[in-house]
C-alpha cells in the first residue's frame, strides 16, 4: 500500500531525508603565501638570475679587454718580431701587416698573412704566431739561389725550383750563369732544368772535387742537354802548332763549350779530363766538346790566336782530318770524333 508523503509532518520528512542529499558547508582552508618550498624556489630563481647577469657583465668585460683594449692592441711596428730575413726586405714583411694597426693581435688573419709571406719570390716558408698580450711573431725560411740567371740584359737569380729572384743589393755570391730560361716558361718547366742543372753540378764534383768551380756558364735552353761553358781543364801536351809555354798556358785555361746531355754527368766528366789533352795535342785550340753520344766525343776545334812574342808567331798547323763515327752537331764544322780505345783513353786515326 503506497505511502503518502503529505500525510505526514514536514519535519519528520526532513529528518527522514537522507544525510548524502544535505547540503554540507564549505569548510574555509588557509593557506601559507611565503611556506618554506617556496622560499627554496624564489631563492634558486633569484641565485641564477643574479649569476647570469654576473657571467654576462664578466664575459662582456674580457671580450672588451681581448679586442678592444689597446694593451691587445698592434700599433707599433717594432711589436712584429721578424727572423730569418737576410735577402728580404723587413720593411716589405711590416707592410703586410699594415691593415692590422690598431687591431687586436686576435683578430689578425694570421693564414693570411702567412699566405701574402709565401707568394713573394724570396720567400720559402713562413710561420706567424701570435705572443700575447700584443707581439705577432714572424719566422721566415727564405731560398736558397744556385746560380744567377741571365734574361737579356738583366741578371737576377734562381733557385732549385726554378723560382726567379731578384737579385739583393747586397751579397757576396759565388755561381755559374744560367742562360736559356725565362718567365715565359712554366714554373715546372723551370723546376725541371734547374733539377738537371743541380744534379749536373752535384755530379761532377764527385767526379773531380772542385770542379763546379770552373763552369762559367749553363746553357738550360734545351731541355735535354746541359751546355757548360768549362774553363781551366788539364791539358799539358805539347801541341804540334805551337810548343811555347805562353801559348800552352792560354790555352789550356781557354774556356770550352762542352754538351753533357741530360744524364750521367759524372762519367762524361771523367771521360772529358782523361782525354783532353791528348784532343788538345792533336786538334790544337778547341771551341767545343760533345758528349751526348754514347762511348764517344765530337771535337770541334776554334782558331789558333797567335802569341805576342820576340819571335814571330809560326803559322798554325793545319787541322788533322778524322773521319767522324757520330753525326756531328749541325752548326759544328771541321770536327774530329774520337772513340776512347779503353775506358777513357782517346784514338786518333789519321786521314
Amino acid at each position: 500500500m503506497a505511502m503518502d508523503a503529505q500525510a505526514f509532518p514536514p519535519e519528520v520528512v526532513v529528518d527522514e531525508e537522507p544525510r548524502y542529499l544535505r547540503r554540507q558547508k564549505p569548510v574555509e582552508i588557509k593557506r601559507r603565501k611565503f611556506g618554506k618550498k617556496a622560499w627554496k624556489i624564489y631563492f634558486r630563481v633569484a641565485f641564477w638570475a643574479v649569476a647570469g647577469a654576473a657571467t654576462a657583465w664578466l664575459l662582456y668585460g674580457v671580450a672588451s679587454f681581448l679586442f678592444a683594449s689597446p694593451q691587445m692592441a698592434l700599433i707599433h711596428r717594432q711589436q712584429v718580431i721578424i727572423s730569418g730575413t737576410e735577402n728580404v726586405s723587413s720593411a716589405a714583411v711590416l707592410d703586410l701587416f699594415g691593415p692590422d694597426r690598431g687591431r687586436s693581435v686576435l683578430l689578425i688573419p694570421l693564414e693570411e698573412r702567412r699566405r701574402q709571406l709565401e707568394s713573394m719570390p724570396w720567400i720559402q716558408r713562413a710561420t706567424v704566431r701570435r705572443v700575447l698580450p700584443n707581439l705577432i711573431q714572424v719566422e721566415i725560411v727564405e731560398r736558397t739561389p744556385v746560380a744567377f740567371l741571365r734574361q737579356g740584359s738583366d741578371l737576377a737569380m734562381i733557385d732549385a725550383d726554378g723560382m726567379i729572384l731578384d737579385r739583393p743589393v747586397e751579397g757576396d755570391f759565388n755561381f755559374p750563369v744560367v742562360t736559356g730560361i725565362n718567365a715565359q716558361l712554366s714554373r715546372e718547366d723551370r723546376g725541371q732544368r734547374m733539377e738537371m742543372f743541380v744534379n749536373f753540378l752535384r755530379e761532377i764534383d764527385r767526379a773531380h772535387p772542385g770542379a763546379s768551380g770552373q763552369v762559367s756558364e749553363v746553357d738550360l735552353s734545351d731541355a735535354h742537354d746541359v751546355r757548360a761553358t768549362i774553363a781551366g781543364l788539364p791539358g799539358t801536351a805539347a801541341s804540334p802548332a805551337n810548343d811555347g809555354a805562353a801559348l800552352e798556358s792560354s790555352r789550356d785555361s781557354d774556356p770550352i763549350v762542352v754538351h753533357f746531355g741530360d744524364k750521367e754527368f759524372q762519367s762524361k766528366y771523367q771521360t772529358l779530363t782523361e782525354n783532353i789533352a791528348q784532343w788538345r795535342a792533336v786538334a790544337g785550340r778547341i771551341e767545343s766538346v760533345d758528349l751526348r753520344f754514347n762511348r764517344e766525343a765530337v771535337v770541334n776545334p776554334g782558331p789558333t790566336i797567335p802569341v805576342h812574342a820576340t819571335k814571330p808567331a809560326p803559322k798554325p798547323a793545319a787541322k788533322t782530318a778524322v773521319p767522324l763515327t757520330a753525326k756531328p752537331l749541325p752548326k759544328l764544322a771541321a770536327k774530329h770524333s774520337v772513340k776512347p780505345a779503353s775506358k777513357h783513353a782517346a784514338k786518333h786515326k789519321p786521314a
